[in-house]
């Protein structure tokens, strides 16, 4: 079991590091394709516009899922995989190429949605938002969005509990919204999801109970897009992270966790902005071949969200939901203002001003 558990962790580590390796390797050539998506990066108000974005995206869906229209919320993310895609591919392929690859993960994902493709779509999809991000939000507006983020995820998993049924409705999709960490080599994504939800409760009163099922009944949160929530049993959407497990005996793991995908992408666009907007005077290039954009306070940002990843997963391990962004961007922040204090950044440059 401990070894299951090992291997779990160190697999969703992996996912998050390719999550930020790609998204360093991304932001120049996302900047000099002109893929930057603000004016004025350093204006701390994108980061008002975009939260706000989040909790219109988030009632549309709990809106969708009630009245039964899941296939708006399929189709919406399906269309999202394939753009995020196509801004990846379109940097190393001719666009018509790009846009037939593009195409083909789309439509792999509805095909033949198995936790590997999931994942695989979910790390170029999380490479590519916290890229253009990345290069979109200067240093003081990713500091805000994130601290934001932190705090209206703490809410909704402490307080209002507003992303039950969110949660419940996108299990159901089998789409690249969370990352699948299995914990066997037997676990199969496409036969276990179809009968892992269900929105109501069943006899003994909780979701899921049958055994090999995924358990996203009365401890499980879902956000939508950038906030993040950890729990045994909980899924996450866009931003928040949650780990879900699939087993019934508690003497045993579970056979998957279930990480949001935001929990990787929005940690990652600190790393993003860290690496591209502190001046190269300042923080130069560590050198390290394929990833020019790579710098002291970059690097200090991402094992400080390695931190939080861990002290997130050893509290979820214990059987109770969490917020995860609050562990994951403090961490991100912390580690990038000691690197950067640590390269001999002023602190207000450091923070923006």
């Amino acid at each position: 079991m401990r070894r299951r558990v090992a291997a779990a962790v160190g697999f969703a580590a992996l996912l998050f590091l390719l999550v930020q390796l790609g998204a360093l390797a991304l932001v120049p050539t996302f900047y000099d394709a002109g893929y930057q998506t603000v004016e004025d990066p350093s204006d701390p108000t994108n980061s008002l516009v975009y939260i706000g974005a989040i909790l219109v995206a988030t009632a549309l869906m709990l809106a969708a899922f009630k009245f039964d229209l899941d296939w708006i919320v399929r189709g919406f993310v399906v269309l999202a995989a394939g753009s995020l895609a196509w801004y990846v591919f379109s940097v190393f392929l001719a666009p018509l190429p790009a846009l037939v690859a593009a195409a083909a993960l789309s439509v792999l994902l509805v095909a033949y949605p198995e936790w590997y493709v999931i994942d695989a779509a979910g790390v170029l999809m999380g490479a590519g938002a916290a890229g253009l991000f990345g290069i979109s939000f200067g240093l003081l507006p990713a500091i805000v969005l994130l601290s934001i983020l932190a705090v209206y995820d703490a809410i909704s998993v402490y307080g209002t509990e507003h992303m039950l049924d969110l949660a419940s409705g996108v299990m159901e999709l089998n789409l690249p919204v969370v990352l699948v960490v299995p914990t066997t080599l037997s676990y199969s994504l496409r036969d276990s999801m179809p009968n892992a939800v269900d929105r109501d409760t069943d006899e003994e009163g909780g979701p899921g109970d049958a055994e090999g099922e995924v358990d996203v009944g009365a401890d499980t949160e879902t956000d939508l897009d950038d906030a993040a929530e950890a729990t045994i049993a909980d899924t996450d959407l866009d931003d928040t992270a949650e780990a879900t497990t699939a087993d019934t005996d508690t003497d045993d793991v579970r056979d998957a966790f279930f990480i949001g995908l935001g929990d990787a992408v929005m940690p990652t666009v600190m790393i993003a902005s860290a690496a591209f907007f502190l001046p190269k005077s300042l923080a130069p290039s560590l050198g390290v071949p394929g990833l020019p954009a790579l710098t002291l306070p970059a690097l200090t940002a991402m094992v400080g969200t390695f931190a939080g990843l861990f002290a997130l997963l050893w509290m979820v391990l214990k059987g109770r939901a969490h917020a995860g962004l609050p562990l994951l961007n403090g961490g991100a922040i912390g580690g990038y203002l000691v690197g950067a204090l640590l390269a001999g950044v002023p602190l207000l440059t450091a923070l923006g001003f």
